[in-house]
């Protein structure tokens, strides 16, 4: 059944061609000239009625192949007309019903309809195809980014962004290809022309010769049949032509809109009283002048009464919707019990719901999220999640954005489900100028302090700017402090933000290229909770997770031997050494801190293993001997500009860290086996009890 379909649409385009090779006996070109007319009315009808412009897609693809159909039975009915004069009683039949008799009518209204179409519908309706297809093309970045923006506040979800970007992308495509089927239409006009003036010029000549009928005609009876066959033709042509034209025009003027035409129009057009009353007011004042007055007169009263009952109508309207509200608010306070402001779990369901990232700001500083203003500060967000998904390779949910006014006009905090870790507080017109340490000279400015790593700051204006960094300052604008900060604070709790959907995401993703990989892991060794745990386990210490391939495949080696996520947590960690190594050693000799062998022996016969997992349980005084050994050892390397990193062998490291991150979180500590061979290392301390 499917291939019959599929089948009969190129057998139907074959055989209209066939047409022109073939001519068709006069009474099947009656039936296609009828189909032709029939065709025409269903498509205008179909593009009066569909609600937007994608609902008619195809209508490029249609306006080429009933513009071939109408060309191809014209050539067809010219044959006739001039091999026999006479073309079907379709064609006979128009010609007669139109001239009436009298050829020159017949004439003078086949030329208007002929001008009509070419000149009124189908001129207009290839200028707003060119116009329309431009601005879409235009326009397609700022709706790109329109969408972007809403994704990344929680307007929209993933699924609906992609809806909207392909209704965008198919927009583009029609209106482009709507472009150049206007030339279709703009074509046939003009051959609808040319082929009428040959038929009667050809005509005449042929009736007059014989040559068509076989007895010579006088000029003036062979002017009278051929005309009339040519009017009858061109009329048959042009009535199918114009109903297409029309319907091309409707199609590209049409705005889109969710409900009919029929509601658009009521809605839109008849439905201000004032406009029936200064009409009907009008008419009957024309009513007074030597103008019909049975004719204006009437019409007047009737637009008058039409615009009384359609203010009655309005007014009514507007009295039940102020009742509906009133008994809204009742029922809202009436609640159970009498108590004020409740509703039925229905209406607050949506309540419940916790963003797993959250900015919100004081109303200072709407003027950085606000294009109208210039703000920039929802692109600077778009472009943290990218920037996230290119370095660590996690991506990181919606971050919705609004205002809060119970903070302060120039406050901001930053959320993660719905608790707040950070905060700041912006001076939206000033700079914010930072000292790298060298600079010795001082510049005036509003001391302040750096919302993120608390260091000491100058707010200063726009005019000292330049002078700040031709002095050496860093100087940074307001909406680059809060996407800093809001990009910081999502990296230090991305494990927390990565979900067991995410990481299904994640894995589908693989699946796709490497799915007897996914199929050995999961779920006959691991579980998406499982592998979850390992990539937050990674994500916490910064390590990226990009290479997901290299990531399941350690997995899938280690995870038959042991369902340790801590434990297989490290083993990932030395499949990735090539890159932890590109990231944390870049110079020819790297200074690392070590731990004394002793305290790495204290550390492993600590370690209590219970069905929750393993952990260390140390001595407090051994403990706080092994922080203050460490705090040590960082300010050493910190002293000398070097980023303290903590070299541990491959057991230690994790129950180190563990031990650690409270009194120092942003700590490096890396296994031997962590590191590639060709890195130089070199020890300059060692943490130590002793």
């Amino acid at each position: 059944m499917r291939f019959a379909k599929e089948a009969l649409f190129g057998v139907a385009i074959i055989a209209v061609i066939l047409i022109l090779l073939v001519p068709p006996p006069t009474w099947l070109l009656d039936l296609l000239l009828t189909v032709n007319i029939m065709l025409g009315v269903i498509i205008l009808i179909d593009a009066i009625y569909s609600k937007e412009p994608l609902d008619m897609s195809i209508f490029p693809t249609v306006l080429l192949v009933t513009t071939l159909f109408r060309v191809i039975l014209s050539i067809s009915s010219m044959r006739l007309i001039l091999g026999e004069g006479f073309a079907g009683n379709v064609i006979s039949t128009f010609g007669d019903f139109v001239a009436g008799g009298n050829m020159v009518v017949g004439i003078v209204i086949f030329l208007a309809l002929v001008l009509v179409n070419f000149i009124v519908i189908t001129k207009g309706a290839e200028r707003v195809s060119e116009v329309t297809a431009r601005f879409t093309l235009d326009a397609m970045p700022g709706k790109q980014m329109a969408i972007d923006a809403d994704l990344n506040t929680g307007l929209i979800d993933e699924e609906e962004a992609k809806a909207r970007r392909k209704k965008i992308q198919d927009e583009a495509s029609f209106y482009g290809s709507m472009d150049g089927a206007t030339k279709f239409v703009k074509g046939d006009a003009i051959f609808t022309i040319i082929a009428t003036l040959i038929n009667i010029i050809a005509g005449v000549i042929l009736g007059a010769t014989g040559e068509a009928t076989g007895v010579p005609l006088p000029i003036g009876e062979a002017f009278q049949i051929y005309t009339l066959m040519t009017i009858g033709d061109g009329l048959v042509s042009i009535l199918p032509a114009i109903l297409i034209s029309l319907a091309t025009g409707m199609i590209v003027t049409k705005a889109t809109n969710e409900s009919d035409i029929t509601e658009a129009i009521s809605t839109q057009i008849f439905s201000r009283p004032l406009a029936f009353f200064i009409a009907g007011a009008s008419l009957l004042l024309l009513s007074l002048t030597p103008m019909p007055t049975h004719i204006f007169l009437p019409l007047g009263i009737v637009l008058i009464l039409l615009g009384f009952r359609l203010s009655n109508k309005q007014k009514l309207e507007r009295i039940e919707e102020e009742i509906a509200a009133v008994e809204a608010e009742h029922q809202t306070g009436a609640g159970s019990g009498g108590a004020p402001g409740l509703k039925g779990p229905e209406n607050v369901t949506s309540l419940l719901n916790v963003d797993s990232i959250l900015l919100v700001f004081g109303y200072g500083l709407i003027p950085l999220v606000d294009y109208n203003q210039g703000g920039d500060l929802v692109d600077r967000v778009i472009m943290i999640r990218r920037q996230i998904a290119i370095e660590l390779g996690a991506v990181i949910p919606p971050i919705r954005m609004r205002d809060d006014i119970k903070l302060g006009p120039n406050q901001y905090r930053i959320l993660i489900k719905g608790v707040e870790i950070a905060g700041g507080e912006i001076l939206f017109d000033h700079y914010m100028a930072m000292n790298p340490g060298y600079v010795e000279e001082e510049i005036e400015g509003i001391e302040t302090v750096e919302p993120y790593l608390g260091l000491p700051a100058l707010w200063i204006n726009e005019r000292q700017r330049e002078k700040a960094e031709a002095m050496g300052y860093t100087v940074v604008d307001a909406p680059a402090i809060i996407a800093t900060h809001l990009t910081e604070v999502i990296r230090d709790n991305l494990a927390d933000l990565l979900t067991r959907q995410d990481t299904q995401m994640l894995i589908e993703t693989v699946r796709e290229t490497h799915p007897i990989l996914v199929e050995e892991l999961m779920p006959k060794l691991m579980s998406i909770g499982d592998i979850q745990k390992v990539l937050g386990n990674l994500l916490s210490e910064g390590i990226a997770i990009r290479d997901l391939v290299t990531i399941l495949e350690t997995l899938a080696d280690y995870a038959v031997s042991t369902r340790d996520t801590d434990m297989l947590t490290e083993y990932v960690r030395q499949a990735l050494k090539r890159s932890i190594s590109a990231r944390y050693f870049d110079n020819e000799v790297n200074t690392v801190i070590t731990l004394d062998p002793e305290l790495e022996q204290t550390i492993m016969t600590n370690v209590q293993q219970t069905e929750q997992g393993s952990y260390i349980a140390l001595d407090p005084v051994v403990t706080g001997k092994i922080h203050d050994s460490l705090k040590e050892q960082v300010s050493k390397l910190a002293s000398m500009g070097l980023t303290p990193v903590i070299l541990t062998s491959p057991i230690v490291r994790t129950y180190f860290k563990r031990l650690v991150e409270q009194s120092v979180p942003d700590l490096v500590v890396l296994s031997y086996n962590e590191i590639e061979s060709n890195i130089d290392i070199q020890s300059i301390g060692m943490v130590t009890v002793n």
